[in-house]
């Protein structure tokens, strides 16, 4: 049976499950990769009946001529990458850790140190086919009859019906990446250097680390064919300690698209001795995995912060002044993101009141919560007042009318109503906001 045969089949099973689930019980997917949403302890999610996409992991087409790929909504970065790079190509936008899906990339809003030209995953893709909640299969461009539901299946988080399969563009890749670090004691002179990079478009990839407000470290690559030795950081070494210390590094392509897959900034064991002994055998998808099944040993009452925001360019320097005075967790991974699109899950009024072109996206990992502040909610309503916007992968404290005033729910309700009618898979608002925290 031949690619196309035995995807059709897959969607085929799963139409007949989708439409065969009638009982009202809220569904969830079966995928064979863990889930790479922050671990809630009380997440609802664990009690629903299942939609079996375990199978939708095969690539099926890598177009070397065009540049384009299609693949299931399984298939996880790590397979991608090795599958592009034997042709000398590799997805625009991979995000950092091994396991994450196309799918979930999608549904997640994933970014990566291509951002600052490219935007997010979503942005590098072309065509989206969708199984609905009732089993109808639709293919989704941006110019076709589900536009609309092309773009906002993004960040959708799997509530508007399943992504089954993705087309997507491919760019030439190199076998090294030579990366060079420059340090800045100033958020000013941090800026000014982003924005050099990122007008004059001469570097491969741009993201970095914040240490402290005095060291902020922009880690710069480029593709190149030759390297004179190689570092990995896969094992014992911590790539977000290394750009503290060195001038510059050799890192194949391979091992430079995932070297935050054992931790961002969070990395597990945190002792030389502890990753000497068992680091080789935990990475990002083992601790997700042994998160979600000793879910009650997390404390949801003051649940550590691990969350991404998008910060308006402009807006950075008031942010990071609020942030130090008042969490003051570092380091923070920084990555600097492109408006390539003015996205529909967000209203028409953010786009017309905001005059940046260029985000920064701050990511924090493993702040522990103490006295009596939320620092979630804290964070929610400093973006509000910023213009910025908080990523649903983490905690959420919204009240159900506020979140509709940040979100578009007017064309979220248009799509609902084409791919999931009797709310089969619930709501955005329900799912990330109610149901991961363990309210009905």
């Amino acid at each position: 049976m031949n690619p196309a045969a035995r995807h059709a089949t897959k969607v085929a099973r799963i139409a007949v499950q989708l439409r065969a689930h009638t009982s009202g019980k809220p569904l969830s997917l079966k995928k064979k990769s863990v889930a790479h949403q922050v671990p809630k302890a009380n997440d609802l999610r664990r009690k629903d009946a299942k939609v079996d996409i375990a199978d939708l992991t095969e690539v099926l087409e890598v177009d070397p001529v065009n540049r384009i790929c299609v693949a299931e909504s399984g298939v996880a970065f790590v397979d991608l990458v090795k599958a592009t790079m034997a042709h000398g190509l590799i997805p625009i936008v991979v995000p950092e850790l091994k396991t994450i899906t196309i799918g979930g990339a999608v549904a997640g809003c994933s970014i990566e140190s291509m951002s600052f030209v490219y935007g997010g995953f979503h942005d590098t893709c072309l065509e989206y086919e969708v199984i609905t909640s009732t089993g109808e299969v639709l293919t989704c461009t941006p110019e076709n009859e589900h536009s609309l539901v092309f773009q906002m299946v993004h960040g959708a988080f799997g509530t508007l019906g399943i992504l089954s399969k993705l087309t997507f563009k491919l760019i030439p890749a190199k076998p090294y990446v030579h990366l060079y670090y420059e340090k800045y004691s100033t958020i000013e002179a941090y800026q000014a250097a982003i924005k050099r990079h990122y007008e004059r478009r001469d570097v491969d990839f741009m993201d970095g680390i914040i240490h402290s407000p005095e060291l902020y470290v922009l880690s710069l690559g480029y593709f190149v064919d030759e390297a004179p030795y190689t570092n990995r950081y896969d094992w014992v070494k911590v790539y977000y300690q290394s750009t503290k210390t060195r001038a510059d590094d050799y890192l194949t392509t391979e091992h430079y698209v995932f070297r935050y897959d054992r931790g961002v900034t969070n990395v597990r064991p945190k002792s030389f001795l502890g990753r000497l002994l068992l680091g080789k055998w935990m990475a990002s998808s083992q601790w997700l995995r042994v998160a979600d099944k000793f879910h009650w040993l997390l404390d949801d009452n003051k649940p550590t912060i691990t969350l991404d925001v998008f910060v308006p360019f402009s807006k950075v320097p008031e942010f990071l002044e609020w942030y130090t005075r008042e969490l003051g967790h570092y380091p923070l991974w920084c990555v600097p993101y492109k408006r390539v699109h003015d996205y529909e899950w967000l209203p028409d009024h953010y786009w017309r009141d905001l005059g940046d072109g260029l985000f920064l996206d701050l990511a924090i990992y493993g702040m522990k919560q103490t006295g009596d502040k939320n620092y979630h909610r804290m964070m929610e309503e400093k973006l509000r007042e910023l213009g910025g916007i908080k990523t649903l992968i983490a905690h959420n404290y919204y009240g159900e009318t506020e979140f509709w005033e940040i979100f578009n729910k007017q064309n979220y309700d248009a799509v609902k109503a084409i791919t999931d009618p009797q709310n089969k898979f619930r709501d955005l608002y329900t799912k990330t906001c109610r149901a991961a925290m363990g309210l009905s």
